[in-house]
């Protein structure tokens, strides 16, 4: 009696693990003001022609994946705008959630980079974000808070799948510091270049880190090691 004893206990070990919920991290397109501004949460900022060209392109790519569960987007127009294609892409209607918004820049909302490059407060913004807060606006810890709770909430409700995610290059940058245990004060050393995207995979194990502003390789290559 003892022999399927051992066979039972024996199966119920080889049960296997969940599988990973994998997240793709999609900036919005480029805009009129990329690389001049900090738009931050302003609206009526659209994608300029160039962006839009690269938001299908990004729906192209995500479009190649077996199966995506939902798409996700910042309510700001820049990020829905660059969702559309790729919620039709792949017949799916992307749902706004406010907490992939960008970070609220407070007072330095619409200011030219030029300007802000020449604040004292710049360099605490490159060098040392974990300490900073934008005049009248969200702190960057607060933000990276934000971000990773709305990604882990998203994750959660969606085991074992692949989402999209359409958000802004902070805080994308910042899910990818927290996904990879980088201190807050090193997420500027991360680029996310326009309509690029980042891969984060979510298993009982913790966070592995796919692709970070990836803009041409093949998605359905990214698989961990």
């Amino acid at each position: 009696m003892a022999t399927p004893s051992r066979t039972r206990t024996r199966r119920s070990n080889t049960t296997k693990p969940p599988t990973a919920t994998t997240v793709l991290l999609v900036r919005h397109g480029q805009t009129p003001t990329t690389g001049r501004a900090l738009p931050g949460r302003a609206k009526g900022l659209d994608l300029a022609d160039a962006g839009r060209a690269q938001a299908e392109q990004a729906a192209e790519r995500i479009a190649e994946l077996e199966q995506v569960a939902a798409v996700y987007t910042s309510p700001l127009e820049r990020a829905r705008q660059t969702a559309a294609p790729i919620g039709a892409a792949l017949t799916l209607r992307p749902n706004v959630q406010r907490g992939l918004n960008e970070c609220d820049f407070g007072e330095w909302t619409g200011c030219e980079l030029k300007k802000l490059y020449k604040q004292p407060e710049w360099q605490t913004v490159q060098k040392a974000p974990s300490t900073f807060r934008f005049p009248g606006g969200e702190s960057f810890s607060d933000m990276q808070h934000r971000i990773v709770t709305t990604i882990d909430e998203l994750r959660h409700a969606h085991p074992g799948q692949t989402i999209v995610c359409v958000s802004h290059a902070d805080p994308i940058k910042a899910v990818i510091a927290h996904a990879v245990g980088t201190h807050l004060d090193l997420f500027q050393r991360i680029v996310v270049s326009p309509c690029s995207i980042s891969v984060i995979s979510w298993s009982s194990g913790g966070p592995v880190v796919l692709a970070v502003n990836s803009t041409g390789r093949a998605l359905t290559e990214l698989r961990p090691s």
